[in-house]
């Protein structure tokens, strides 16, 4: 009799390309088999019927800020919400009091994560005007996921908002950049037309649509003329989108949730600060041309850009409240949501949130339910219909944009290498996640 250390029996398994009722059978946290197992005996049996049985989903937009204030988030209790929320690996921005910008810092950032990460996670580099030289090797550690350039929005160091050093980092290394695409030379311009003090939908006149299709024209014409593969972050606009459609044998996309599920000018009002991220949600034809690039297959990568802050700073009277919204909890029961509605399918679903990430990011022995691959499920039961509430939230703000939020879908178990280490809402045993891994060789795009 064929043993297993994990068996999952009787659940509808999904794939990218389409379903089947199947067992399977994990060792040494790896799929072993796929098929019925019915003569086969296991450590552990866990009964699927009625479920379906997805890859582990990813997140590949997170914000952990740790270092940084714990009050806020951490690494446990963000991975926490991961798991919760049916996310097995999630890639971590960097962003940070101490930004990761170096050798030293992505290592010293590996090390605080041992021990207090429930979930996988992968590291983004920030990419600086004086860094470019290194990053060609700190791209082809093996958990650096990919190198993050901010074009706007961005502070300090981080901040990179000229052609000519963007250039630069483009002709240093192979591997896809990620970019934050927002026209910084526009944003100063225009923070003159606003006062303190003013509503908060005035965010999505700030940070406009022409601010945004700025930044994506220049890093699309720069990735054309240097050949190197980038990956454009929350793109928001159908100006975007239309434009992008001319790029796809050099850019691939991401698309947030909350671009696909709220609408301005309503959410400004009914959120005050709490609907406040860059770039902005907007109106309605923005939201329709979001949903037209899912089903057109225009779209690689869907996030949350989970980016935590205290109550007090998204209080605050705008524009000085803090951009950033909470949602590496919320991601996948939304998106269920969105499935029982009928706007994408589960397959598109894996796409977006298993096998996209994992091959633009080239996240290895993830993305997929195959045989070789690591033992990572997100389990989930299409027909309960539960409540989003902040009291649910494992990040310490304590607050969700989604609060209230009707979904009908919701995962039931977080299965990372074999181990169940979320069933029916409560986290189990102690964390175990670990550093995820990239293909490095230098010729990945």
């Amino acid at each position: 009799m064929e043993y297993f250390d994990l068996i999952l029996r009787n659940g509808t398994v999904v794939f990218d390309h389409g379903r089947q009722q199947a067992d399977i059978g994990c060792r040494g946290g790896r799929i072993v088999t796929i098929g019925d197992l019915g003569a086969a005996d296991a450590g552990q049996s866990i009964d699927c019927s009625h479920l379906m049985i997805l890859p582990g989903l990813i997140d590949p937009h997170v914000h952990l800020r740790d270092p940084g204030d714990p009050a806020v988030e951490n690494f446990y209790d963000g991975t926490r919400g991961a798991v919760l929320g049916g996310i097995t690996t999630l890639f971590d921005m960097p962003n940070t009091t101490e930004p990761v910008i170096d050798r030293a810092r992505l290592d010293g950032k590996l090390a605080a994560m041992s021990g207090k990460i429930w979930c996988d996670v992968g590291l983004y580099i920030g990419a600086t005007k004086y860094n470019f030289l290194e990053l060609e090797t700190l791209e082809r550690q093996e958990n650096v996921c990919a190198i993050k350039l901010f074009l706007g929005s961005a502070q300090g160091e981080l901040l990179v908002d000229d052609d000519e050093n963007v250039e630069r980092i483009m002709r240093h290394g192979r591997r896809r950049i990620c970019f934050h695409s927002e026209d910084e030379d526009r944003l100063r311009e225009r923070r003159a037309l606003f006062s303190d003090g003013q509503p908060y939908r005035l965010h999505a006149e700030w940070h406009d649509v022409e601010c945004a299709l700025l930044g994506t024209r220049r890093l699309a014409a720069l990735s054309r003329r240097t050949g190197r593969p980038i990956h454009i972050l929350h793109v928001s606009t159908e100006e975007e989108l239309h434009y992008l459609r001319g790029y796809r044998d050099l850019v691939t996309t991401e698309l947030l949730v909350n671009h696909l599920t709220h609408v301005a000018p309503d959410i400004y009002d009914t959120h005050g600060g709490f609907a406040i991220m860059n770039p902005p949600i907007r109106d309605r034809r923005h939201y329709d041309a979001a949903w037209r690039a899912v089903r057109d297959g225009l779209v690689d990568c869907i996030g949350s850009d989970h980016a935590p802050h205290s109550r007090q700073a998204k209080e605050r009277p705008w524009p000085r409240t803090a951009a950033g919204l909470t949602g590496v909890q919320t991601l996948v029961p939304v998106m269920l949501n969105h499935v029982s509605a009928g706007r994408l399918g589960l397959e598109r679903m894996v796409q977006l949130m298993a096998s996209g990430p994992a091959r633009v990011y080239g996240l290895r022995h993830k993305g997929q339910i195959a045989v070789g691959n690591d033992a990572d499920f997100t389990i989930v039961d299409v027909q309960r219909r539960q409540t989003i509430t902040a009291d649910w939230i494992a990040s310490p703000c304590g607050w969700t944009p989604f609060d209230g939020h009707e979904c009908t879908g919701w995962p039931v178990m977080t299965i990372i290498r074999g181990h169940a280490v979320m069933r029916d809402g409560a986290t189990q045993d102690m964390p175990q996640g670990m550093p995820a891994q990239f293909m490095t060789h230098p010729a990945l795009v």
